[in-house]
C-alpha cells in the first residue's frame, strides 16, 4: 500500500491500543507522545518529532474528563506546532447519550457541549464510530468535516464466525431498529423491536415484544451497554415471547458499575461487542471484535492510500 510520507498517527492515552491496531492495518507506525506527570498532577505532553507540514491523525476515546481534555490538548498542540492538517477519529464518544435537554429542566446537553469543545480546538476532520445520535456531529458552524462510521460489517462477520444459527435480532427500542435492520440484512435473518420509554437519567421501561422471537436464538442489539437496565428488561421480554436463548450485542461495552454481574445473574453468558471502549477484551463473558479495520478503511479512503 502506498504510504503518505507526511502522515503521523498518534493517540491519547486511553486509545493507545486502538491506535496500534489501526497502524498494523495500515502498515505504518504509531508515533508515541512524550508524556509525564508532575508532582501536582499536571500532565506534560510533547511531540517527539517535528509535525510541521504533517497530516496528523489522532485516535482518541473520550470516556472520561481526562481523556476528553487530553484530546483537546493534542489538537491544540498540533495547531501550535503547525501541523498541515489535524484529523481525529473517536471510537467512543463520552456523554454521547446526552445530546439534548428536556424543556425547562436546566440540564446541560453534554453530548453537544463536549463535542463543540472538540470542534472549537479546530481539527480539520473528525470521524465518530456508531454514535448514539448524529446530532452531535453538527455542533459546529461548518468549518469541520465530519464522518459517521458504522461497524455493522465487522459485527456481522463476528456473528458469522461464531457459527450462530436460527437467530433473530432484537432492538430494545424503535429508535435503534433501523440500524438493527441493516445488520439483519447483512446476516439474512429476521429482526424486531421492543418499545422503550425513559423516565429518568438511567431508568427505562421496556414494553412488550413481538412473537418474531419465538423458537429462535435472540440477540438484543444496541449502540452501547452502560448500566444494562433496558437490556435486562428486554431479556425478560424475549423469554416471555418464546425465545430459546438470549445473547447481547453492542458496539460500545461500557458496562458501568455492576452491569456484568447483573447480566450473569440473569443467565446471560455471551455479550458481543467492539473494542471501542478502553480495556474491553474477550473473556468468559465478552466476545470482542476489532473496530480497527473500519477506521483503517476510512483513513485509506480519506488520505488516498489505496
Amino acid at each position: 500500500m502506498p504510504r503518505r510520507k507526511n502522515m503521523v498517527l498518534i493517540a491519547n492515552s486511553s486509545a493507545a491500543r486502538m491506535a496500534a491496531d489501526v497502524a498494523r492495518e495500515l502498515d505504518i507506525s504509531v508515533t508515541e507522545m512524550t508524556t509525564k506527570r508532575f508532582a501536582d498532577g499536571e500532565l506534560y505532553h510533547a511531540f517527539p518529532r517535528d509535525i510541521a507540514g504533517c497530516d496528523l491523525v489522532i485516535v482518541a476515546t473520550t470516556e472520561d474528563d481526562a481523556a476528553h481534555q487530553e484530546l483537546i490538548d493534542l489538537i491544540a498542540g498540533a495547531r501550535y506546532w503547525n501541523a498541515l492538517s489535524v484529523n481525529v477519529v473517536i471510537p467512543y464518544l463520552g456523554y454521547s447519550t446526552m445530546e439534548r435537554a428536556r424543556p425547562d429542566s436546566g440540564e446541560i446537553p453534554k453530548g453537544i457541549t463536549r463535542t463543540r469543545q472538540i470542534f472549537r480546538a479546530r481539527p480539520d476532520y473528525v470521524a465518530f464510530l456508531d454514535l448514539h445520535s448524529e446530532s452531535v456531529m453538527h455542533a459546529h458552524t461548518g468549518e469541520v468535516r465530519t464522518r459517521h462510521l458504522w461497524t455493522e460489517q465487522v459485527a456481522a462477520e463476528k456473528i458469522r464466525r461464531m457459527g450462530l444459527d436460527n437467530i433473530v435480532l432484537v432492538s430494545p427500542d424503535y429508535g435503534f431498529s433501523k440500524r438493527v435492520a441493516r445488520l439483519a440484512g447483512l446476516l439474512d435473518c429476521p429482526h424486531t423491536a421492543a418499545n422503550k420509554d425513559r423516565y429518568d437519567v438511567d431508568q427505562t421501561i421496556v414494553g412488550q415484544l413481538s412473537g418474531a422471537v419465538r423458537g429462535r436464538n435472540a440477540i438484543i442489539c444496541d449502540d452501547m451497554i452502560r448500566t444494562g437496565g433496558s437490556m435486562l428488561q428486554t431479556v425478560d421480554r424475549c423469554y416471555q415471547a418464546g425465545a430459546v436463548s438470549v445473547m447481547l450485542m453492542a458496539t460500545h461495552l461500557v458496562l458501568a458499575g455492576n452491569a456484568r454481574e447483573r447480566f450473569v445473574e440473569k443467565g446471560i453468558d455471551c455479550i458481543i461487542g467492539a473494542d471501542t471502549y478502553p480495556g474491553r477484551v474477550s473473556d468468559e463473558l465478552l466476545r470482542v471484535y476489532s473496530a480497527a479495520p473500519v477506521i483503517a478503511d476510512e483513513l485509506r479512503g480519506y488520505f488516498r492510500l489505496h
